[in-house]
Formats: structure tokens, sequence, C-alpha cells
């Protein structure tokens, strides 16, 4: 599946049909999403909706990494790299752990294990966009973080990993199984909380 090579990005509908079918992927998954239902909740024709995508696959891709890139903005204009690592954690956890929790992170994700047989590539591509990026950005900063000695850390990427599934403790597995869908802001930043103070007591200096 050649994504840069089939979409077509540029005319003055294309996020209308985004947002259709973010709208039509939600509440029916991929497999229950019709390519009539999208339309309809574009507010376009098939014909117009194919003409940007015609793979129904990659107008999911689409729209998994146009969510996370929209989260990893918001995020990244929030983090100033030369703030202290409790500060910057903190702002990243409180970005990370509503993000996963949140219907659509959930719903994509239940997508990508449901048709990890037939398109693994859906799921390499929100995994991509999602959690790899945002490791990939926590990163970089724990490096300049370890290399102005407020961070004791030997192996980065490992560490990124680690906050990543700290952020993850107790309510995402919940959600991920159905067993709670709504979730307190006091719930939310008890793990915001727990997450930073356990990941500074490893490698805070």
């Amino acid at each position: 599946m050649n994504q840069s090579a089939t979409i077509r990005r540029t005319g003055r509908k294309f996020e209308q049909v985004l947002q259709g079918a973010r709208q039509v992927f939600l509440a029916d998954g991929f497999e229950g999403a019709s390519v009539d239902d999208i339309a309809r909740a574009a507010g376009v024709s098939k014909a117009t909706l194919y003409s940007y995508f015609p793979d129904k696959r990659l107008l999911f891709v689409e729209v998994a990494t146009t969510e996370c890139q929209r989260m990893a903005a918001r995020t990244l204009d929030l983090i100033d790299d030369s703030a202290p690592p409790r500060q910057v954690l903190t702002i990243a956890a409180s970005q990370i752990v509503p993000f996963v929790l949140s219907e659509f992170a959930q719903q994509v994700f239940r997508i990508c294990v449901s048709e990890r047989e037939r398109f693994p590539e859906l799921g390499r591509a929100f995994y991509a966009s999602g959690p790899e990026m945002g490791r990939a950005r926590l990163a970089e900063y724990l490096g300049l973080a370890a290399g102005r000695g407020e961070l004791a850390i030997e192996d980065i990427e490992l560490a990124a990993e680690q906050f990543s599934e700290l952020c993850k403790t107790r309510l995402w597995i919940r959600a991920a199984l159905g067993i709670q869908t709504d979730f307190s802001r006091a719930e939310i930043d008890l793990v915001v909380k727990n997450a930073v103070e356990t990941f500074m007591a490893r490698y805070g200096v």
C-alpha cells in the first residue's frame, strides 16, 4: 500500500472527507464503515471520496496519523526543551494519559488489533505516527536533560518507552477491555503524578 503515491491531499473537500471518515470509523469500526456512509457523513459524493482516497485502508491510516500528529503538535507547543525534567514530564504525561484513554485512540487500537492479520499496515502506520513518534520526541528531550546532568540515564530509548508505559498504568487496560469508559480528572492526575514521580525516582539526579 503506497500511501504517499495514492492520496490526494489538496482540494477544499479533503478535510470534509477526513472528518466524515473519523466519525464513521469511530462509530462503526473499520470493517463496518462503508464508503457510502463515509461519503454521506462527509457531505461528498462517492466519486469525490475516491478521488482523494482510492482505498479505505488509506483513508483509515490518514485519519489515524492526522489525529496523532495533531496531538503531538499540541504537546510540542507546550514543551520547552530547556525546562527541568519534572516540569516537561508532567506536561507530556498530562497529554499522553487523556489521549490513550480517548474514544478515538481506543477505537483505533481495537481496529488495528482486529485487522492485524489482513491489513498489518494499519497497525504499523498507527504505531509509527503515535507511540513511535512520541517515544522519539521524548527520547530527544531526555537526551538533552541527561546531557545537562539533570537525569542519569544509560539507555535513553528504553527510558522513553518506560515513561510511556507508566502513563498507561491502571487506567489504560481498563479502557482497552471496556471495564471503564469514563475517567475523572482526579484519576488521570493520579496516574500523571505517579508516572513522573516513579520516573524521577529512577532517573532523577
